[in-house]
């Protein structure tokens, strides 16, 4: 009887473990047949897997193309003569359209590629089977490494904790020419929007946390009067608008005194004792070396090297530990004329004609400078640098010797979000692309806030004179600080 039974059991066990053989055959079968039960997959994204693990790679030498920002174009004399003319971002060149081999690189042509596919530039996929195309793999990509947040996708959202500091308040540090609060103006609503990016975590800003993570080290602004601005507005944010007497003026041993008979030094320093944390900035409208050409002469010519990188640059570099360039709106033959830069490279008055246009010229010099900066990091182990991409200008009817102005005060009337995955300054983003300089790019969230400008709204407000360059501070300046310290 007892044998009977066990015979039973074993029959039993048996035919519950064919079965559950047969229902994990069958579930196999149906995880690979199936498509809605690899949806409880997790994405791709959710794994650090390495692209070389999956398929093999190649790294694109040069940067995608770009059609240029009409915006960052439309203040420089030659730019005109730019529409329809292809632009290399290899070497930031516009190229003639007189026949001219616009080829910039050597390597061959993807029969493959498809109109409409684009990837991320620093990956490109190889491994194309013969009948299948891009397309076909579009899906299947694994990234190389979780994407980097994009800081200047996102947009603009209502924020009452904001501004920042008081426009009254920062007298210390704001010059009173970009101090709205102190003019005619009676609008300052555009003063409580702060910027989201879109899948990214921004830090609050504060004063004590920027200076904690300063400690011991130098920031340095180095660029024109928009460069001055920034300064100017970090100044502002790290005190919080309020006087402040421990902050020392060691101006003096960067050589930034200001000379007989100038306006203003070519810049500042400033010290926070409690931390050692330096703050400066350096004119330099054009990033490259000036050269007097007759030193004797008090109204010599430069010769404006745009091969060389500033000599304040290529001096203190060693000195700092985070350092922010930008230029872009000096470039125009009447600042140049005023300024007695007359242009060179290699050492001898430039003889390319395309090089003698002052688009290229900008682009040639920003290209320059920031291979230079790339090829000192490795030097200096800790720098974090950055290029800036182009503020924009808001002008309307005119330009700002031309009757030009940007009445508009209501905020964001022209939208409030940035989509795009690429900068809108395309030559500052090819300028980078490859190196270790980082792209502090704002010009796409910043052309979004027309309201911002000083505007006729000016100390003296004198009719007809409109500045549709710079911008009210409290305002956007502080945002770009945000994005720096983010990325700081």
């Amino acid at each position: 009887m007892k044998g009977a039974t066990a015979n039973k059991l074993r029959s039993v066990k048996l035919s519950i473990t064919l079965i559950a053989l047969i229902c994990t055959t069958l579930l196999i079968w149906a995880w690979e047949k199936t498509p809605l039960l690899t949806s409880f997959i997790p994405p791709s994204e959710s794994f650090d897997v390495e692209l070389s693990m999956v398929s093999p790679v190649i790294r694109s030498e040069a940067p995608p193309t770009y059609i240029s920002f009409e915006h960052q174009q439309q203040h420089l004399e030659d730019d005109s003569s730019k529409a329809g003319t292809p632009y290399n971002p290899v070497n930031g060149l516009y190229e003639e359209n007189e026949g001219t081999d616009t080829t910039t690189s050597k390597d061959p042509v993807d029969k493959n590629a498809q109109p409409g596919i684009s990837f991320p530039p620093e990956v490109m996929l190889s491994n194309i089977s013969d009948g299948e195309t891009q397309d076909d793999i579009v899906s299947s990509w694994v990234p190389l490494k979780k994407k980097e947040c994009n800081y200047a996708k996102g947009k603009w959202i209502a924020d009452e904790r904001r501004p920042l500091y008081s426009g009254f308040g920062c007298k210390q540090w704001l010059s009173e020419m970009w101090a709205c609060r102190l003019t005619q103006r009676t609008d300052f609503s555009f003063e409580k929007y702060r910027w989201q990016p879109e899948n990214c975590v921004m830090p609050d800003f504060t004063g004590s946390a920027f200076l904690t993570r300063m400690k011991h080290k130098t920031l340095a602004f180095i660029g024109d009067s928009l460069g001055r601005q920034q300064f100017q507005s970090m100044m502002c944010m790290i005190t919080g608008g309020r006087q402040t007497y421990v902050v020392q003026d060691i101006g003096r041993s960067y050589g930034l005194v200001k000379a007989r008979g100038a306006i203003r030094p070519d810049g500042w320093a400033y010290r926070f004792p409690t931390t050692n944390t330096t703050i400066l900035y350096y004119w330099s409208a054009s990033l490259c070396e000036l050269e007097p050409l007759n030193r004797s002469d008090p109204a010599t010519h430069y010769a404006m090297h745009l091969d060389r990188p500033a000599t304040f640059l290529k001096h203190f570099l060693p000195r700092f530990h985070v350092v922010i360039l930008n230029t872009g709106h000096h470039w125009n033959r009447g600042k140049l004329i005023a300024n007695h830069w007359e242009m060179y490279v290699g050492g001898k008055p430039i003889a390319d004609r395309r090089l003698a246009q002052i688009a290229n010229a900008k682009n040639f010099t920003v290209y320059s400078v920031m291979k230079w900066l790339d090829s000192q990091i490795p030097h200096h182990p800790g720098l974090k640098a950055f290029f800036r991409s182009i503020s924009p200008r808001h002008f309307a009817n005119g330009d700002w010797n031309t009757g030009g102005s940007c009445d508009n005060t209501a905020p964001l009337a022209g939208g409030s979000e940035v989509t795009q995955d690429s900068s809108s300054d395309p030559v500052a983003e090819g300028a980078v692309f490859g190196t270790k300089v980082k792209l502090l790019d704002i010009t796409a969230l910043s052309q979004l806030r027309d309201e911002c400008h000083v505007s006729k709204y000016s100390i003296k407000a004198s009719a007809g004179v409109n500045d549709c360059l710079h911008w009210c501070l409290p305002g956007v300046p502080d945002t770009w600080n945000e994005l720096l310290f983010a990325q700081i």
